[in-house]
């Protein structure tokens, strides 16, 4: 483990930045009563706020709480939550399950928005196709192709179908 500079509440002085890079902001180091001492709570608070479900702190192979760097922001967020925004615990359950929702929407919309990407990049390259497909008709016919706008639409036509007046279909 490399050397750090902590500030006051044990977060590295580049704001965890690094360890979070380096995976060791998620892995459990801090024991409950360095945990709790860094967040400033009771470590009774701690296992109430286990109890509820609100953290899940690693445990040693022996069973003993491991706190990582990400639990105990996560136990400062919660403290904030109740102290200066007053919520209960129920209403910081709340507002974690609707972030950890937000989270899980924002990577749906990913997806769908990566999936939308490349079915606007088959659509072009298919009109590119139909272009080249449209240039090749045009050549094999060896006519001049122009665009015939009828009363229900355009339609590509030979320009020697466009005589007028039209030859009566009974041969008149």
């Amino acid at each position: 483990m490399r050397d750090e500079v902590l500030d006051s509440d044990g977060v590295a002085a580049d704001g965890g930045r690094a360890a979070e890079r380096d995976g060791e902001f998620h892995r459990g180091v801090f024991m409950i009563s360095v945990a709790a001492e860094l967040a400033s709570m009771h470590p009774q608070t701690l296992r109430t706020y286990e109890a509820r479900g609100l953290i899940k702190p690693k445990r040693s192979p022996k069973g003993t709480r491991l706190y990582s760097r990400a639990d105990v922001e996560l136990l400062r967020r919660i403290q904030r939550m109740t102290a200066e925004l007053g919520l209960n615990l129920a209403g910081v359950e709340r507002v974690l399950e609707l972030e950890a929702e937000n989270e899980r929407l924002r990577g749906r919309l990913a997806e769908l928005e990566a999936e939308l990407a490349a079915h606007l990049e088959r659509t072009r390259a298919a009109e590119e196709r139909i272009a080249v497909a449209v240039e090749e008709v045009r050549r094999s016919l060896k006519a001049e192709l122009v665009r015939w706008r009828r009363p229900t639409g355009t339609t590509v036509v030979r320009l020697r179908d466009l005589r007028w007046p039209r030859a009566n279909p009974n041969g008149n």
